[in-house]
């Protein structure tokens, strides 16, 4: 099956980003400095042109694949245990309270 191709503008919209951010995204990915929510993003794109300077296209399929590595999902904080009350503590020697007065 093949994928159709998208202009920057229209993958930008698909995104929900500007194009600007979106040639930026395309340079931090290039040097693997890209990070979607905490995660290392590479994005796959051809850009045409004798040297590479030409018109950039990215897949369909790409563009939604960066869509879900965007969408946020809950995450579950693990269950802390209530903490230990302790009758007597390292270190300490004499009794815990207000001092008896004699």
């Amino acid at each position: 099956m093949e994928d159709a191709y998208l202009k920057p503008t229209d993958a930008a919209r698909r995104l929900g980003i500007s194009v600007t951010t979106f040639y930026d995204w395309l340079g931090q990915s290039d040097y693997g400095l890209l990070e979607i929510r905490g995660e290392r993003v590479r994005i796959d794109y051809l850009q045409g042109g004798a040297k590479g300077q030409g018109r950039i296209r990215i897949a369909t399929s790409e563009v939604e694949r960066i869509v879900e590595l965007m969408r946020v999902q809950p995450k579950h904080l693990p269950e802390r245990r209530p903490p230990v009350q302790r009758a007597a503590f390292p270190g300490i020697t004499v009794p815990l309270g207000k001092p008896r007065e004699a």
